[in-house]
């Protein structure tokens, strides 16, 4: 009976990471799909958005106590570093977003060349695991004998890449608390007050999205379901149930010198909007496109309501159209210095299963390298 130092169950940027550093050891990789880094591959477009320059614990949904010193040890800095110890070419696009110049594939191939001493068992389902002398871990192909178990296997978005709920089962079944999972870098659905946004499918425009104290300045893009786009799906990691407030005229910085500077234009030709949006608003509000100057003050101040639209979201798209998951294994119930359970020995858990949720622009990337270099620490 083949006993294993190390298995992973997950064979994504965590594992992959983690895995990598461990040469000299008996580590092997459990995954359900038929290929290592699926998630690295459809991300960005096939180019893979790995990390933030501006990375820190404020671009997380999660306990900063926890979260802080382990970004702080493993940064931005360092996963560049390995890209370029790696030659592995990289491009800088906005906000500090650092993409694969060419394709996910490059990364890729890098973790699969670091990673071949490792035993890798793919298009295998975890269906349970228990601990005896060492972990045992049924699968559906048999079972995989451990001494220390990392669980790395992601959240529940991509089921079309095989996502799954089994970390959350197996944490469950140590003991461990589970903060509820749910989509999050998504779209969201409008009430029946906001369904003349559906009309806009196809159009994105830049706004500043207000969310629970945070503020996203970014494109907003309307969909047939709703809206997305990068400010909302940042936004929609920090949305509950109550009110977003979206500032459609960002570079507005006052209604009434814009309504007194064009008063004797039209209300589509003043506003600096696609005539698209001004008219589907308009036509929400009851409203004729005419001149400024023919205004009465409450439809000024309907109108002057685009640097303030508030409005409370119905819901989201969904796990389909989520890019990650929101919530996963309490960080209090983990150590931070080592990445293991506090409940159990020889468990560990990295990356997304974990309660750490980024924002939108490479930072849960950064996460889940950061975690799995905080666990390689230890050997």
């Amino acid at each position: 009976m083949k006993i294993h130092d190390i298995l992973f169950i997950g064979a994504g940027a965590s594992a992959l990471m983690a895995a990598s550093q461990l040469q000299g050891r008996d580590v092997a990789l459990v995954d359900s799909n038929p290929k290592i880094g699926m998630k690295l591959l459809i991300s960005g477009g096939g180019k893979c958005n790995l990390t933030n320059r501006f990375a820190t614990a404020e671009n997380y949904l999660g306990d900063a106590g926890f979260i802080a010193p382990i970004l702080k040890a493993f940064d931005a800095n360092s996963t560049l570093l390995f890209a370029k110890e790696h030659r592995l070419a990289l491009e800088e696009r906005a906000h500090g977003q650092m993409f694969c110049a060419n394709s996910a594939k490059d990364l890729v191939s890098i973790f699969g060349r670091l990673t071949a001493f490792c035993t890798f068992y793919l298009q295998t389902n975890v269906l349970h695991v228990k601990k005896e002398k060492h972990f045992v871990v049924q699968t559906n192909k048999g079972e995989i004998y451990a001494q220390k178990l990392v669980v790395a296997s992601g959240g529940l978005s991509y089921a079309s890449i095989g996502a799954s709920d089994i970390g959350y089962k197996v944490a469950e079944h140590f003991g461990h608390t589970l903060i509820t999972p749910s989509p999050a870098l998504v779209g969201l659905t409008l009430q029946k007050e906001q369904f003349w946004m559906k009309e806009l499918s196809g159009i994105a425009i830049p706004v500043v999205f207000h969310v629970e104290g945070k503020r996203f300045r970014e494109n907003l893009l309307f969909a047939h379901k709703g809206i997305s786009g990068p400010a909302v799906l940042s936004g929609s990691l920090y949305w509950k149930k109550g009110a977003v407030c979206i500032d459609f005229l960002p570079d507005v910085k006052s209604m009434e010198s814009l309504f007194k500077a064009h008063r004797q234009k039209q209300i589509s030709t003043a506003l600096p909007l696609p005539k698209r949006f001004t008219k589907a608003f308009l036509e929400a509000l009851g409203l004729e496109d005419k001149t400024i100057a023919k205004l009465t003050p409450s439809e000024r101040e309907s109108i002057a309501s685009l640097k303030a639209y508030t409005f409370a979201p119905a819901g989201n798209f969904g796990y389909t159209k989520a890019e990650v998951t929101r919530g996963g294994v309490s960080t209090f119930e983990i150590d931070d210095l080592t990445m293991q359970s506090r409940l159990c020995e020889g468990l560990y858990f990295l990356g997304e299963v974990v309660d750490v949720t980024g924002e939108l622009g490479g930072f849960n990337f950064q996460w889940a390298f950061a975690s799995a270099m905080q666990f390689v620490k230890n050997f």
